[in-house]
């Protein structure tokens, strides 16, 4: 159409207000083409865009799926590798159980063992100190026995001694006043001759003389006579009945005064041999109080020895107990600190296998580092280290001497791992700026809603354009286009 109204133009002269008028429909058509264009280029972005986003989703997720298989593939390997190396570590750990419980158990039994002996010989012991004990007591009761024995024969003997002694007196006192009676009644009898000659006498006087006065006196005697001859009369007849009674009285006072004199000297003896007896009473009372004493007081001093030997058993019982439930649980804290220690060691072992595997070829030859001091710097400090330490710290840092190469090897791998955070750090922030650059050249080439609403150089128009623009081709090849910055965001 433009062509051939171009030719008509040509051929046919036309005026200045045609021209404009053919000038305006031109820019109202390029101006419409121009729209139409521009709505064909957003419709084409947007399909374009939708494919885009299709494809992208569709191909992410064949990336997620097979990322997934990778991923699955690389950790089943890596857990196979962990599991070989924790069954290993498993078994090693179970051996070294193994061999733990074994040497307890034997370390146990050893100690059942140890305990059994030592408490059957402390039962022997026991039943020994018994043993004795008991012989001595019972050497000590027949001790008492065999001396209450005799005390009972000796006071039996001295008792019979006593009586016997009594029944001798006894008689002896019997005998005695046997003879005395013999005695009393033979100078009774010679005291009564005596009596009645002297009577004989005095009344042979008495008549000499009575004859005598009767001759000289003659009838005064014969008056007096017969005077006291009738007051005799009178008054013997008036103290007849008295004569008589105190002549009987006489006699009874005679015969108890006698009696009396003798009862009071039987009694007499009879007190004396009594108090003798009682002295000999009070004094085996005295001796045989003695010995018992003496008995109980070494009863007592053998009942406080044995109560002494029972608390000094019973504070042994209790040491021993004391000392094995100390020993007890010395053993179950030496029990922890053996796991714990063993626990240690094994992190430490596993530690140690982990690092194996992480260290290079030169540190496998050659493990240790050489000194980094000069020669006089390393005798100064040898000839420092073979000096005797002083001050407590220094003590303890030569008992763990032997761990110079272990700190040796621990202070590089520190360096190594500070060297390593440093360079770690570097390169994240390098990876940071790189994400950012990324980032901003992604944005440029990329084409999204968010890239659509800030300036774009690929969008801006540099200049106008009359000529039609080529449209792409409906049966063409399509090709599936991922943009880089959506794989960047989904991947990191």
């Amino acid at each position: 159409m433009p062509r051939k109204r171009r030719q008509r133009a040509a051929a046919a002269p036309m005026t200045e207000e045609d021209q404009l008028l053919l000038l305006q429909s031109q820019a109202l058509a390029e101006e419409e083409e121009a729209k139409k264009k521009g709505e064909m280029l957003t419709q084409f972005l947007k399909d374009k865009l939708a494919k885009e986003d299709h494809n992208s989703a569709l191909n992410l997720n064949k990336i997620n799926t097979q990322w997934c298989a990778v991923l699955q593939e690389a950790k089943t390997k890596e857990l196979r590798t962990d599991i070989e190396i924790l069954s290993q570590t498993f078994a090693r750990v179970m051996d070294c159980k193994d061999s733990v419980i074994k040497s307890l158990a034997r370390d146990l039994f050893e100690a059942e063992a140890q305990h059994a002996q030592a408490l059957c010989s402390h039962l022997h012991n026991i039943d020994r100190l018994l043993q004795l004990q008991r012989c001595r007591l019972r050497y000590l009761e027949e001790d008492y026995n065999t001396e209450l024995e005799a005390l009972k024969k000796e006071f039996e003997t001295e008792r019979r001694a006593i009586l016997e002694q009594h029944k001798q007196e006894c008689c002896y006192l019997q005998d005695v006043m046997l003879a005395l009676e013999q005695n009393f009644v033979e100078n009774s009898y010679e005291a009564t001759l005596n009596f009645q000659s002297a009577w004989d006498d005095i009344k042979s006087k008495q008549l000499e003389e009575k004859q005598y006065s009767r001759l000289h006196l003659g009838s005064k005697v014969d008056s007096l006579w017969k005077q006291f001859q009738q007051v005799l009369h009178s008054y013997t007849e008036a103290t007849e009945e008295r004569k008589i009674a105190f002549e009987v009285l006489k006699q009874k006072d005679e015969k108890s005064s006698k009696e009396i004199e003798m009862q009071t000297k039987k009694l007499q003896k009879l007190q004396d041999s009594i108090a003798a007896v009682k002295g000999r009473i009070t004094a085996h009372l005295q001796e045989s109080e003695e010995q018992n004493r003496r008995v109980r007081e070494e009863k007592e001093v053998v009942l406080r020895q044995l109560q002494e030997l029972k608390k000094e058993m019973n504070q042994a019982r209790a040491k021993a107990r004391g000392s094995l439930a100390k020993l007890t649980t010395q053993s179950s804290a030496a029990l922890k600190a053996l796991t714990h220690v063993v626990e240690k060691a094994e992190r430490i072992l596993r530690l140690g296998e982990m690092c194996r595997k992480l260290e290079s070829e030169e540190e496998k030859v050659l493990p240790f580092y050489p000194s980094s001091l000069a020669e006089g710097e390393q005798r100064d400090a040898e000839r420092v280290l073979k000096e005797t330490p002083t001050e407590p710290l220094a003590q303890a840092m030569q008992d763990y001497a032997g761990m110079e190469r272990f700190w040796q090897r621990f202070n590089k791998a520190k360096l190594e791992e500070l060297a390593l955070a440093q360079e770690r750090a570097a390169l994240s922030q390098r990876n940071q700026r790189l994400r950012e650059l990324l980032k901003q050249y992604l944005e440029g080439i990329s084409v999204s809603e968010e890239v659509l609403s800030k300036p774009n150089p690929l969008l801006t128009l540099r200049r106008r354009s009359c000529s039609p623009r080529a449209l792409p081709r409906a049966g063409g090849p399509v090709h599936n286009v991922i943009e880089a910055a959506h794989v960047v965001s989904r991947t990191l």
